[in-house]
């Protein structure tokens, strides 16, 4: 027998993205974000859900860009410092000792020590409740040499990106490889 919980934000993997825009100064600025996922294949698009009250949900309007930065286990305490202080008063990436690095093909700041990182263009913008929905369209994808794959592309078990637990708000690892997609399910008949 299931138990209900009733409406709540509890639904597993919930990643640890670290968006990364511009301040009206100029300023690289970085906040972590878990209401995040892929939303469209072709063009290739992320949806990524702020609150309109973090400093980050104004950067995006004006600049129109954002990125999202991966960070792997190692980076756990410094991705939740990024979620908990404000970009409006503190420099995350001083405070942290991350590096910015400007994208090429947004507006935007990446984390140079994040293995992941995806470029992206505003597309849409939604208003949804208390938190708005940016959807981004991907122009490029970034990785680490160090993190690559059999295939030549990032190997989940070497970026190893980082998951929130919503509602009891814990980060956890990505476990082991279970089998390979539309491949597994072919042995049920």
């Amino acid at each position: 027998m299931k138990r209900s919980f009733g409406a709540k934000t509890l639904v597993f993997p919930t990643p640890v993205w670290v968006v990364g825009t511009y301040g009206k100064d100029g300023k690289p600025n970085v906040m972590s974000a878990a209401w995040g996922g892929v939303c469209c294949s072709l063009p290739p698009c992320v949806a990524v859900s702020l609150r309109k009250a973090t400093y980050s949900y104004g950067n995006i309007v004006e600049r129109k860009a954002f990125t999202i930065s991966v960070p792997s286990e190692v980076y756990a305490r410094e991705a939740d410092y990024i979620g908990i202080a404000s970009g409006r008063n503190t420099d995350k990436f001083a405070d942290t000792g991350l590096t910015p690095v400007r994208s090429a093909l947004v507006d935007a700041p990446y984390v140079a020590e994040f293995p992941l990182v995806l470029e992206c263009r505003l597309l849409h913008t939604f208003e949804i409740g208390l938190h708005t929905q940016f959807v981004g369209e991907i122009l490029d994808v970034k990785a680490e040499d160090s993190v690559m794959g059999e295939k030549g592309l990032p190997d989940v078990e070497k970026v190893k990106p980082m998951l929130f637990e919503p509602e009891i708000r814990t980060y956890h690892g990505v476990g082991k490889l279970l089998g390979h997609a539309y491949s597994i399910g072919k042995t049920v008949r």
